[in-house]
């Protein structure tokens, strides 16, 4: 039976409606504009960036779930990120496993700008202690 979240790199990340045809990048006047990363520009390390770094090819359920509940409560929050997809380049990966810490951590990836923030388990556990904002250092 498949997964009832299918697959994450192709669905939109639009929370909210706004800025729907502006490309994942940084302005000036507010936060980026929601959406999956462009492979690894560097502009977006001048201002704080949330990042989601995921995977859109993997054979593990838990690993696309996982993902899943991190976007679907980043977007019912209309906190706005960028998706990584660690897949489409394996810079991608090795950036996302330097950012954790870990030569071996996996999907999903949270980080803000230059400072991580954690794994899914300490995710949920923000979210469960309403430490959300916190935890995302956006407050």
């Amino acid at each position: 039976m498949p997964g009832a979240a299918g697959p994450i790199g192709p669905r939109s990340h639009m929370a909210g409606g706004g800025g729907a045809a502006a490309p994942p990048s940084l302005h000036p006047s507010g936060p980026p504009s929601l959406g999956r990363a462009s492979a690894g520009s560097g502009r977006d390390r001048t201002m704080s960036t949330l990042k989601v770094y995921s995977t859109s090819v993997t054979g593990s359920r838990e690993i696309k779930s996982q993902q899943s509940e991190v976007t679907r409560i980043l977007d019912g929050k209309n906190i706005k990120y960028e998706l990584v997809d660690i897949s489409q380049d394996n810079a991608l990966r090795e950036e996302m496993r330097a950012k954790a810490g870990n030569p071996k951590a996996i999907p999903p990836q949270i980080v803000n700008g230059d400072q991580y923030c954690g794994d899914y388990e300490l995710f949920v556990e923000a979210v469960e202690q309403n430490t959300l904002q916190e935890f995302l250092k956006l407050a």
